[in-house]
């Protein structure tokens, strides 16, 4: 299996970030297999959707009204409503496969990757992408 890790800056606000050319990049070479993206963090998760449409803006929207960011959390420390951002993972995951043929991602046509992050206290992440030849 190959690994290879990517730092990501988020920024002081809730982001969705594309990872898919990086994840294209990564699988380029490499034949036939399995990619599988991993963010080993409590507070962030991947996702496939559509961008670009304002699916991203949608999801933050979701996710807000889903886990609203204010006191109601037992999960306390760091900003406000922080507590919400360790429920996230619950919601969208922290990793993702994708089945790669001859090089290429069989992505659908408006699909793309995704790090999901709600968490304002901490603007880099880390992104682990494994390649399992198959």
């Amino acid at each position: 299996m190959e690994t290879s890790v990517l730092t990501v800056k988020t920024g002081s606000s809730a982001s969705v970030v594309d990872l898919t050319p990086d994840v294209a990049d990564f699988v380029r070479g490499k034949g036939d297999g399995l990619v599988n993206v991993f963010v080993p963090h409590a507070t962030a998760g991947v996702a496939i959707i559509e961008i670009g449409a304002g699916s991203d803006r949608d999801l933050l929207m979701s996710l807000d009204n889903l886990l609203p960011k204010d006191n109601r959390w037992t999960h306390e420390h760091g900003s406000p409503g922080h507590g919400r951002d360790h429920v996230m993972p619950a919601f969208v995951a922290p990793s993702i496969s994708i089945p790669v043929e001859a090089d290429m991602m069989k992505l659908g046509t408006w699909q793309s990757i995704v790090l999901v992050d709600l968490n304002i206290d901490n603007p880099e992440r880390r992104v682990r992408m494994s390649f399992l030849t198959g």
